[in-house]
C-alpha cells in the first residue's frame, strides 16, 4: 500500500543512458548468466559418440578389420549409422526447443532513457531500473526503488510462504516474484553474482536424466556390464586356447559373441524417441522445459486445474450491478471506474470493470491496496473532487460479508449459473489497518461472465476415458467454479476449501471425495497437491497466475500458459504457449508413446543380449567353437531387432502408461532371452553331430542361426503385437529379407550361410517351432501375472 500523492509528486526515475549502459558493457557488467533450453551441439555429439558401450564396440570393430573380411565388420557401420541418427534427430529437437524458448523467454521492462523498454534477460546490465507488477519474476539481484503496494513472494528462494512487503531502500533477490502491487528495483548484482543465477540456469537446461525410463535403462545397462564380463573372458580363452583353431577365425567367433550381448541401440532409441516428441509438441506450440516430462505427464493419475486461464480464457465481460439499499447506480458507476484506475497492472476482473466502467476524471486516487490472493479483495481511497473522501474494498462477497449477511444469498443464486461476482463494499477503516474488510457495508454487487475455453469440455473428457482424475482448484467462489465445471462435464462434489481440514491425512481423504475446490488459498494449492502425492497420486498442476506458482513447483508436472505470468513459466516444465489447454491430450499420448514403444523396443534388445550371454557360458561349458561370426549377428540383429524397433519406437501407442519399467522388462527378456538360447544352441549341438568333413562348420552356424532368426522373429511377432497393416508388413518384410538371404547365392557367400541337405534344417526349424510355444505359454503367464 502506497501514498500515491507522495510518488506522483517525486521525481520519475528515468533509468540509465545509453552511454551508461555502453560504458557497462564495455566493463563486462551485464547479465551474462547463459540461458539455456537445451544442450550445445558439442555437448550432444559428446554424448552420443562417447559412449561406454561406443568404446567396447569400438575396439572390438577394429580388431575385425584387422583380422576378418569386410563383412564381419559391418557392425561397426550400423553403429556409426546409429550415433549419426541420435546425433542428428536431438540437434532436430535442439532447434525446435530453441525456437520455442525465444517465444516464451522472460523479457523484463526496464527503463531506460526515461522510456520502459522490453529486454531479453541477458541484456540487463548494472544500476538498470527494472519495472516489476504481479506475476513478474525477479531476474536479477536488486535494491527496491519504487514500490506501489509492492508484495513479494521469496518462498521458492527461503522456502517462507508469506509474502514479503517491499518498500524502497529494502533488497529484492532473483528467483522471487510479486504476488501483488508493483514498482521497480535497481540491478545490483547481475550475471553469475546473482543470488539464483546458477539455480536459474540449472533448471532452464535441456536434460535428458531423472526419468523412469532413462534412468531403468541405466539400471539394466550396469547389469548387463556385470553379465558380460565373465561371458566374454570365458569366451576368449575357449575360442584362442581351448580350440586351437585358425587365430583369425578364433578372433573373428569371439567378437562374433561379445557385440550381441551390448544392447548398443536401446540408448540410442530411448533419445531418439524422446526427441522427435520434442519436435511433435513443438509444432503444436508446446514448450517442454525438462525433457522427461514428456513421460511424467503419461504416468499422471491426477491433474489439477486452475479455473481462470485454463477451463476459462483470461477474458470476463461486465453482465449486470446490481445496486444494494438503493444505492445510486451512476455513483457506482463512477466508484467502479476509480477503482478500475487506480491499480497499474489490473487483473482480468478488473479490466473487464474498466472497460464497462470508464474512470471518472474528477476523483483522484490517494491510496490503493493492490488485489492478492491471499486476501482475495482489492482497495483505494478517493478524493472525489467535491471536498469528500471514500474508501471502497473490491473483491470476494464471502470473504467481506458476514455468513449471515442477505447479499450472500444473491450472491449464491448467481454463483450456481456460474457467473463470477465481486462485491463493492464501502469501508470504515484505513486500508492500512489489518482488519479494514471489518464493518465495510454492501453497496453493490458486479456480475461477471467467464468465457469458456471451447476446448476444455473435450480435454476434460480425454482425461476422463483415460482414467485420469481432475480435480478443480480456484480461489473464486466454490458454488461459481463447480456451476463453470458442471457446464464443462465435470461431475462431482463441490467443496468451499475454507473448510478443509489443515493436516495433510484428513485432507487427502477430503480431497479424494470432492472434485470441484473454491475459495483456495495459494498455500492451500500447494498443501493439496503435497496431500495427494502423500497417498501415492502422481500430480500434474496446471495454471497461468502468480498463485499457481507454489503448487506448480511441488507437482510432479507442472503445466503453465504461455500467456501466464513469468513466474509459472519458469517453474513449469511445460509450457503452452498458445495457450491452449487442448494440447495436454497431445502431451500425454506422446508420452505414452515413448513409455510404451521403449518398453518394447527395450525387450527386443535384452532377449538378445540373455541369449547372447547365455551362449556365451553354453560355448564355454562345452568348450565348442562360438557358432555365429560377426556377420550373422550383424543380419540377425538388423533384421529381427534393429529396423523393427526403429520404425516400433515412433510408432503411435495409446496404452496407459505403467511403473516398474525394469521389472517389466526383465519379466520378458529373461524367460525369452533364455529359451532362445538353449534352443539355439540344442539345434547347433544337433548339426555338430549330424554334419562332418570340409565344411561342417558353416552348415552348423547355418542351422544354428536359422533356429535363432526363427526364435527372434517370434518374438518380434509377439512384441509387434497388436497387429495392424503395417506392423504385419514389418514382420513379414523382415522375413522376406533374410529369404533372399538364403535364396541368393552371392547373399550366401557374403553372409557365409548356406543350408545343407533337408534333415537338419528342418530339424532345426522344429526347434524353433516348439521355442516358439514356449515362449507364447512362458509370455502369456506374465500378462496374467502382471494384471493381477
Amino acid at each position: 500500500m502506497t501514498d500515491i500523492d507522495a510518488s506522483a509528486t517525486a521525481p520519475a526515475a528515468t533509468g540509465l543512458t545509453a552511454a551508461q549502459v555502453a560504458e557497462r558493457v564495455a566493463r563486462g557488467q551485464v547479465n551474462d548468466v547463459p540461458v539455456r533450453s537445451s544442450r550445445s551441439v558439442g555437448e550432444i555429439v559428446r554424448a552420443n559418440v562417447f559412449t561406454r558401450f561406443n568404446a567396447i564396440i569400438g575396439v572390438l570393430w577394429l580388431i575385425v578389420l584387422v583380422v576378418a573380411p569386410f563383412q564381419d565388420g559391418l557392425f561397426g557401420f550400423v553403429i556409426l549409422a546409429n550415433t549419426g541418427i541420435g546425433i542428428i534427430q536431438e540437434w532436430r529437437a535442439k532447434q525446435t526447443l530453441d525456437s520455442l524458448a525465444v517465444i516464451g523467454e522472460v523479457r523484463p521492462t526496464v527503463r531506460r532513457d526515461g522510456k520502459a523498454v522490453k529486454l531479453a534477460t541477458s541484456d540487463l546490465v548494472l544500476d538498470d531500473l527494472v519495472e516489476i507488477g504481479p506475476g513478474d519474476k525477479v531476474v536479477v539481484d536488486g535494491v527496491c526503488v519504487e514500490a506501489d503496494g509492492l508484495e513479494i513472494d521469496e518462498s521458492l528462494l527461503t522456502g517462507e510462504a508469506d509474502p514479503v512487503v517491499k518498500r524502497p531502500g529494502d533488497q529484492v533477490m532473483s528467483g522471487s516474484f510479486v504476488v501483488a502491487g508493483g514498482g521497480a528495483f535497481r540491478a545490483t548484482r547481475v550475471g553469475r553474482q546473482a543470488y539464483a543465477a546458477q539455480l536459474a540456469e540449472e533448471a532452464s537446461r535441456f536434460t535428458l536424466v531423472h526419468s523412469e525410463l532413462r534412468s531403468g535403462i541405466s539400471t539394466i545397462l550396469k547389469y548387463v556390464t556385470w553379465m558380460m564380463i565373465p561371458a566374454a573372458i570365458g569366451l576368449v580363452v575357449t575360442q584362442l586356447f581351448v580350440q586351437n583353431h585358425d587365430l583369425k577365425e578364433s578372433v573373428a567367433r569371439t567378437v562374433g559373441g561379445i557385440v550381441p550381448m551390448v544392447p548398443e541401440g536401446l540408448v540410442l532409441l530411448t533419445s531418439v524417441a524422446f526427441a522427435i516428441g520434442v519436435i511433435r509438441l513443438g509444432r503444436k506450440q508446446c514448450l517442454v522445459q525438462e525433457l522427461p516430462a514428456i513421460e511424467g505427464l503419461a504416468r499422471v493419475d491426477t491433474v489439477c486445474l486452475d479455473k481462470t486461464g485454463t477451463l476459462t480464457e483470461g477474458g470476463m465481460d461486465v453482465t449486470e450491478l446490481r445496486a444494494l439499499d438503493g444505492a445510486d447506480e451512476a455513483y457506482l458507476r463512477q466508484v467502479l471506474g476509480a477503482l478500475g484506475e487506480s491499480d497499474p497492472r489490473p487483473n482480468a476482473s478488473l479490466r473487464a470493470i474498466l472497460d464497462a466502467y470508464p474512470d471518472a476524471e474528477k476523483w483522484r486516487c490517494t491510496e490503493a491496496l493492490p488485489f492478492s490472493s491471499a486476501r482475495k479483495y482489492s482497495g483505494a481511497t478517493f478524493s472525489e473532487g467535491d471536498g469528500e473522501s471514500s474508501t471502497w474494498l473490491l473483491g470476494a462477497p464471502d470473504v467481506l460479508l458476514d455468513d449471515a449477511d442477505p447479499a450472500l444469498a444473491e450472491t449464491g443464486r448467481l454463483n450456481e449459473q456460474g457467473l463470477r461476482v465481486l462485491l463493492l463494499a464501502r469501508a470504515v477503516r484505513g486500508l492500512d489497518d489489518p482488519r479494514v474488510a471489518e464493518g465495510a457495508g454492501a453497496v453493490a454487487l458486479v456480475v461477471l461472465e467467464q468465457r469458456l475455453r471451447p476446448d476444455a469440455a473435450d480435454t476434460l473428457r480425454y482425461f476422463a476415458e483415460q482414467d485420469v482424475r481432475a480435480k478443480v482448484i480456484s480461489g473464486d467462489n466454490a458454488v461459481s467454479v463447480g456451476a463453470v465445471a458442471a457446464k464443462l462435464g465435470l461431475r462431482g462434489r463441490t467443496v468451499d476449501a475454507r473448510r478443509l481440514p489443515a493436516e495433510r491425512e484428513p485432507m487427502a481423504a477430503a480431497l479424494d471425495e470432492g472434485t470441484v475446490f473454491g475459495r483456495v488459498t495459494p498455500q492451500q494449492k500447494r498443501d493439496m497437491v503435497g496431500a495427494l502425492q502423500s497417498r501415492g497420486r502422481t500430480v500434474a498442476m496446471t495454471g497461468d497466475g502468480v498463485n499457481d506458482v507454489l503448487a506448480l513447483k511441488d507437482a510432479d508436472i507442472g503445466v503453465a500458459m504461455g500467456s501466464g505470468s513469468e513466474a509459472t513459466r519458469a517453474v513449469a516444465q511445460i509450457v503452452l504457449l498458445d495457450n491452449s489447454f487442448a494440447a495436454l491430450p497431445s502431451v500425454v499420448a506422446e508420452g505414452r508413446r515413448v513409455i510404451g514403444n521403449i518398453t518394447r523396443v527395450a525387450t527386443l534388445f535384452l532377449v538378445k543380449t540373455v541369449y547372447s550371454v547365455l551362449l556365451a557360458l553354453l560355448v564355454v561349458g562345452w568348450q565348442v567353437e562360438y557358432p555365429f561370426l560377426p556377420r550373422h549377428v550383424t543380419l540377425l540383429s538388423t533384421l529381427t531387432i534393429g529396423v523393427p524397433a526403429f520404425f516400433l519406437a515412433l510408432a503411435p501407442n495409446r496404452e496407459r502408461a505403467r511403473p516398474h519399467f525394469v521389472r517389466r522388462v526383465m519379466r520378458y527378456s529373461l524367460p525369452g532371452g533364455l529359451l532362445a538360447g538353449v534352443a539355439t544352441f540344442v539345434s547347433y549341438l544337433a548339426a555338430r553331430h549330424y554334419y562332418s568333413g570340409a565344411g561342417a562348420l558353416e552348415a552348423e552356424t547355418s542351422v544354428a542361426t536359422l533356429t535363432l532368426f526363427l526364435i527372434s522373429m517370434w518374438v518380434l511377432a509377439i512384441v509387434a503385437r497388436p497387429y495392424t497393416w503395417w506392423r504385419v508388413l514389418l514382420v513379414a518384410s523382415m522375413g522376406a529379407a533374410f529369404l533372399v538371404v538364403l535364396v541368393v547365392p552371392w547373399l550366401q557367400d557374403f553372409f557365409a550361410l548356406r543350408l545343407v541337405g533337408m534333415t537338419m534344417p528342418w530339424i532345426g526349424v522344429g526347434i524353433a517351432a516348439v521355442a516358439a510355444v514356449g515362449l507364447e505359454l512362458v509370455w502369456r503367464g506374465v500378462d496374467r501375472r502382471g494384471s493381477d
